[in-house]
């Protein structure tokens, strides 16, 4: 039996074996997907696990989709372009970092039908997903990207990758975005809330939480009360995770109704 895992800190709440062994099972293959909760000093045992064939593919989640790269061999033109890796595999006994998040998250705005192009967008974090967030819209044409970090020198950092970055400090907004999208851990938990005011903002532009568990975060709840429109990470998650499992098993599976529905649950 095939063994992969997703790693990261925190892990509970990661929907990815629901989804991975449901598509396992249509599929008929002899594999098993499971959670692994570990700390960064653990990351090179969890690799050379996969490099003796302990295990077959793994995925990466915060805080560790920078953090691996230095224990891989090799990184795909994407993953490296980003410097974030949340998919991991074995080909020509080498450890391969892949990143899937860029072009997930690119399907997910195209299935609501927000066109990107000549627009302007907000993002808040410069963790790990913020570079597959900026080289997605790049891609599809976005004309200013702005990011805000509680911690500017963490924002700063990231503009040496991406210079046609504009940095803003934390609590300034600006009023004239399309887009704003939330790609700090803010909302994993409950009680987490992002320390800004959105009540400046024009009406009916669209906020985006890349986070899908739970439903509605309390920045997409505060978002919907000033009649903007509000989508969660749900469709990013399945479209970065199917192209993940074509990667491991060279096959497309299927997202239907089904899937979404038991995600949703």
């Amino acid at each position: 039996m095939k063994k992969y895992l997703i790693i990261g800190n925190p892990v509970k709440h990661s929907l990815s074996p629901t989804i991975h062994n449901l598509w396992f099972k249509r599929n008929k293959i002899d594999a098993m997907y499971e959670k692994s909760l570990i700390e960064e000093n653990e990351i090179s045992n969890v690799v050379k696990n996969l490099r003796l064939g302990k295990i077959d593919g793994m995925n990466v989640t915060v805080p560790f989709k920078k953090k691996v790269i230095s224990f891989l061999d090799e990184l795909t033109p994407l993953a490296k372009e980003a410097n974030s890796v949340n998919t991991v595999f074995k080909k020509n006994n080498k450890i391969i970092g892949d990143n899937t998040d860029i072009p997930g998250f690119q399907l997910a705005l195209k299935k609501i039908n927000f066109p990107v192009k000549n627009k302007k967008a907000l993002i808040l974090g410069a963790g790990g997903v913020a570079p597959s967030l900026i080289i997605a819209l790049k891609q599809l044409g976005i004309s200013n990207i702005l990011l805000t970090n509680r911690t500017k020198e963490k924002a700063l950092e990231l503009k040496k990758e991406f210079d046609t970055l504009e940095i803003i400090d934390w609590g300034t907004l600006p009023t004239d975005c399309d887009l704003i999208i939330n790609g700090t851990s803010l909302g994993l938990n409950s009680t987490d809330k992002i320390d800004l005011d959105f009540s400046k903002i024009k009406n009916k532009i669209l906020f985006y939480d890349v986070i899908y568990k739970p439903n509605q975060t309390q920045f997409l709840k505060d978002a919907k009360k000033n009649d903007n429109n509000i989508e969660n990470g749900l469709m990013m998650f399945l479209y970065q995770a199917q192209l993940a499992f074509k990667i491991w098993n060279n096959i497309l599976p299927e997202i239907d109704e089904e899937i979404i529905r038991i995600l949703k649950k």
